[in-house]
């Protein structure tokens, strides 16, 4: 190729080839700056979209994560409270199979039934108080299953149903209402109390119709009621157990499949960095070099 004022291609072909090393250097420096080999989808169009499908799924998961431990938070709350009504239950057993015993007198049995319907009056207490964020656990206001989302989707396995029998109402008159040993009626906490121990507090007498050697399987089994709640509240922990170390696996199999595609090979791109920046210098001498090329042309004129 000759020498030519107007048109210097040498000169051109240096600046093109400058162009490309500066923008590889460019982008290798966003690279190794970011830590990510794709930052935008003009870099990897393909894997761009996949790597933002499964950032999506990894959010979608720590929230099914954070789901699944309010769950238990929540289950947790209704086991602390039916087992503080349970120590009550245990401790009322006690007196009651102690007011069988036919050695006591009136004052003994005044006593017995005054510590019942105080142990009562704490189960009422305690139904009344146990709440989660808001949900009442243990006053029957519960009128449905609840529903704990510990997965990504709608499907059916996404969710773990916490049974509505759990959060029954477990104040005293609803524990004893099925009682069928208990006597007269067992509508009021003190008629609860007098079967149980014999005593008549409304009356301030020893009562003419309870047997507490009766009322002792009733007893039995309101706490076996309660220990069924128990196991199962036990059973969903597990399943909730189970949910979270499931949920771990997927978080990190997704979080390692994610980094293969995004995280940029720090050695590669610094080798790449180094290459671009020797090319960009070598351009750039040779278009120095390049541009002299009229001033040779005007030599010969």
């Amino acid at each position: 190729m000759g020498l030519s004022l107007n048109t210097n291609i040498s000169a051109l072909v240096a600046q093109r080839n400058l162009a490309s090393s500066t923008n590889a250097m460019n982008k290798a420096l966003e690279r190794l700056t970011t830590g990510f080999k794709i930052n935008r989808a003009s870099d990897n169009a393909a894997n761009y979209s996949i790597m933002r499908n499964w950032e999506a799924k990894l959010s979608s998961l720590d929230v099914a994560a954070e789901n699944t431990a309010t769950g238990t938070d929540l289950a947790s709350t209704a086991e602390s409270s039916l087992e503080k009504i349970q120590e009550h239950l245990k401790r009322i057993r006690d007196i009651t199979e102690q007011a069988a015993n036919g050695t006591y007198d009136d004052a003994s049995r005044k006593a017995m039934a005054t510590e019942v319907k105080s142990r009562l009056e704490e189960i009422d207490r305690i139904s009344d108080a146990a709440e989660f964020n808001g949900v009442h656990l243990l006053d029957g206001s519960v009128q449905s299953n609840i529903n704990i989302q510990v997965g990504t989707d709608s499907q059916s396995y996404s969710q773990i149903s916490l049974d509505q029998s759990l959060f029954a109402d477990a104040d005293s008159l609803n524990l004893f209402s099925s009682a069928t040993h208990l006597a007269s009626g067992n509508t009021t906490i003190e008629e609860i109390a007098e079967s149980l121990t014999g005593y008549d507090l409304v009356n301030d007498q020893a009562s003419t119709t309870a047997v507490p050697h009766d009322a002792l399987q009733d007893i039995d089994d309101v706490i076996n009621n309660i220990s069924g709640k128990l196991t199962q509240i036990g059973s969903y922990q597990n399943r909730f157990e189970s949910a979270t170390d499931s949920i771990a696996v997927q978080i990190q199999n997704i979080t390692s499949a994610l980094s293969t595609i995004k995280d940029a090979d720090v050695a590669k791109e610094s080798t790449n960095y180094i290459q671009a920046q020797i090319m960009q210098q070598a351009a750039t001498t040779l278009l120095a070099t390049a541009n002299q090329n009229a001033s040779i042309a005007l030599n010969l004129i």
